[in-house]
C-alpha cells in the first residue's frame, strides 16, 4: 500500500505514449523534494547504472509496481523484469553491454559479496535511519501535492515506517536495539571505506556494477539524513566515501546540484527542505538531445538532456573540486571516460 502511495500520491501528468521498441522503460518512485533523485537506494542504483552504461531510458513515475509488487522494474520490448540484479543480468544478455568486463573471476566474486553486504545488510540500517529513527525529516522530503498534502505525507510516511519495522523484524536486524543497529551500520560503512581506500572506484580505477549499488545506498547517508550518525561518519571520518559519492554524482548526474555546505558535516542541520534544489522529474534520459539548460525551460513531463559524459560542468557550481588535502574529487575522471566506456560493449 505505502509503495503504491509513494509513487502515486504526487500529482503527475499523463505520460506521452512512446514507441516501446528497443526502449528501456524504468518504473520507479517519484522524485522527492530534497533534490536527491530517489529516497530508494535501489531506484537510485538502477538509474545510475543505466547512466553509467550510457543507455537511453524512459522514466515512469506512475507508481505502478511490478507484478511481484516491487520497485524499480523495467519494460523492454514488452518484457517485464524486476529486481535490480535480474534487470542488470537481463540488460547484459539483451544488449551485450556490461560494466564488469575488466574484472577477473576473483574480483567478480568480491564484487558480488560487497553487493550482498550492502543490499542485504547495510540497506536495512539505512531504512531504519530514514523511516524509523528520522521519520519526521524523511516525511518532509516526500513530494505530495494537493490541499491535503500534509495529511497524505503523514499517512504515507507512517505506513512505510510500519512496513519497514515489520520487514526488519522478519529479517532479524529489527530485533536489535537502536544502538546495536547503528553499530552494525557503522561497521558496514567502515568496511566500505577500507575497501575503497584511495581508489577511484570500489574495484579499482574502472567503474563496475557494484559502484551503482554502493552509490545508491551511500547517497542516502550523504544527502537524505541531515544531522544523523551516518551523515556524520561519511562527511567526517570516512571522507573518502563522501569524495566517492561526489565523484559519481558529478560525473553521472550533472543536473543534480548540491551546496558546498552540504559536503562537510558541521554537527548541525537545516530542517527546511525548500532550500534544497529540486531535481526535475526527468522523463526521458538520453545520451543525445538537448542540454539540461534547455530542459529546465520545458513544460512537459518528458525531457531529454545530454549524457553526463558530454555535459560541461558549470564552473560556478557550489560543489567542491577537492577535499581538504587538495586532492581532486574527479581523480582525472574526465580524462579516462572514453577509455572506460570503449570496452563496455562486447
Amino acid at each position: 500500500m505505502s509503495c503504491w502511495l509513494l509513487g502515486r500520491l504526487p500529482k503527475t501528468r499523463k505520460q506521452q505514449e512512446l514507441d516501446s521498441k528497443d526502449a528501456i522503460i524504468l518504473h520507479q518512485f517519484s522524485r522527492p523534494r530534497c533534490g536527491v533523485p530517489s529516497l530508494s537506494p535501489f531506484c537510485l542504483k538502477m538509474e545510475t547504472y543505466l547512466r553509467m552504461l550510457g543507455l537511453p531510458y524512459q522514466n515512469y513515475f506512475d507508481g505502478k509496481l511490478s507484478p511481484q509488487g516491487k520497485m524499480p522494474w523495467i519494460e523492454y520490448n514488452k518484457e517485464q523484469v524486476c529486481g535490480t540484479e535480474f534487470i542488470i543480468d537481463f540488460l547484459e544478455d539483451k544488449l551485450g553491454m556490461t560494466l564488469n568486463r575488466s574484472l577477473t573471476p576473483q574480483e567478480r566474486a568480491v564484487s558480488h559479496a560487497v553487493t550482498k553486504m550492502v543490499e542485504e545488510h547495510f540497506y536495512w540500517t539505512i531504512a531504519y535511519c530514514q523511516w524509523v529513527d528520522n521519520l519526521e525529516k524523511t516525511e518532509q522530503m516526500l513530494s505530495v501535492s494537493g490541499p491535503l498534502n500534509h495529511v497524505l505525507k503523514w499517512i504515507l510516511s507512517h505506513l512505510t515506517s510500519g512496513i519497514v519495522k515489520r520487514e526488519m523484524f522478519g529479517h532479524g536486524i529489527g530485533r536489535f536495539s537502536k544502538e546495536e543497529v547503528y553499530e552494525l551500520m557503522e561497521k558496514d560503512m567502515r568496511t566500505l571505506a577500507i575497501l575503497l581506500g584511495d581508489k577511484k572506484y570500489i574495484m579499482g580505477s574502472k567503474m563496475s556494477s557494484v559502484d551503482a549499488t554502493v552509490f545508491g545506498h551511500l547517497a542516502q547517508a550523504m544527502w537524505t539524513l541531515p544531522g544523523t550518525r551516518p551523515e556524520q561518519l561519511i562527511k567526517g571520518e570516512l571522507i573518502n566515501l563522501a569524495m566517492y559519492c561526489e565523484r559519481i554524482r558529478r560525473k553521472f548526474w550533472p543536473e543534480w546540484f548540491v551546496d558546498l555546505d552540504d559536503f562537510y558535516y558541521d554537527g548541525s542541520f537545516d530542517d527546511s527542505t525548500e532550500s534544497s534544489s529540486h531535481l526535475l522529474d526527468l522523463g526521458l534520459y538520453s545520451k543525445t538531445g538537448s542540454s539540461f539548460q534547455d530542459e529546465s525551460n520545458a513544460h512537459t513531463h518528458i525531457h531529454t538532456h545530454t549524457h553526463p559524459h558530454t555535459h560541461s560542468l558549470d564552473s560556478n557550481l557550489h560543489t567542491p573540486d577537492s577535499d581538504h588535502t587538495g586532492r581532486s574529487l574527479f581523480d582525472s575522471d574526465m580524462d579516462t571516460e572514453v577509455s572506460e566506456m570503449d570496452p563496455l560493449k562486447s
